[in-house]
């Protein structure tokens, strides 16, 4: 039998958390999103004074990076004209980017979820990313080798 895990409500509650300390604490108004393993919202917060154009892009990086099963800045060069991904943003309808900020959220080797930033500057964006998977793995893979993806 198949089985598939996903992140629930908490978890994704903790990720956003995470994500939101570091953005603060940064001085950058992010707006951050928690998909599922399917690429479904789960969680989503929009700090105040972050951009409203960005909410889309936040969730895009999210879905791409959960259904590409890797970070999004990672994902560029299969996208490429000649590359096999070429076109991926054009079939998908618009839900796909190569911008960073979307990380998956892995336990146990199974992507969960991922996470998407968007607002700041790209760097910002993943450093925000990076800290909330940082925690993420600390908190669900304690005492396993973590990975980001």
């Amino acid at each position: 039998m198949l089985t598939r895990t996903s992140i629930d409500i908490e978890a994704a509650e903790a990720v956003i958390a995470d994500a939101t300390a570091r953005a603060s604490a940064m001085g950058v108004p992010q707006n951050i999103a928690v998909v599922d393993d399917a690429g479904h919202l789960v969680a989503f917060r929009r700090m105040d004074g972050a951009k409203f154009f960005s909410i889309e892009i936040a969730i895009t990086k999210a879905f791409a990076a959960s259904g590409a099963r890797k970070p999004t800045k990672e994902i560029g060069p299969a996208t490429q004209p000649g590359a096999p991904g070429f076109g991926a943003q054009a079939l998908l309808g618009g839900r796909f980017t190569t911008l960073p900020g979307g990380i998956p959220l892995v336990v146990e080797g199974a992507v969960v979820g991922a996470i998407g930033v968007s607002s700041g500057s790209t760097a910002e964006d993943q450093d925000v990313a990076e800290a909330a998977v940082e925690a993420f793995n600390r908190r669900w893979n304690a005492g396993r080798p973590a990975r980001q993806g």
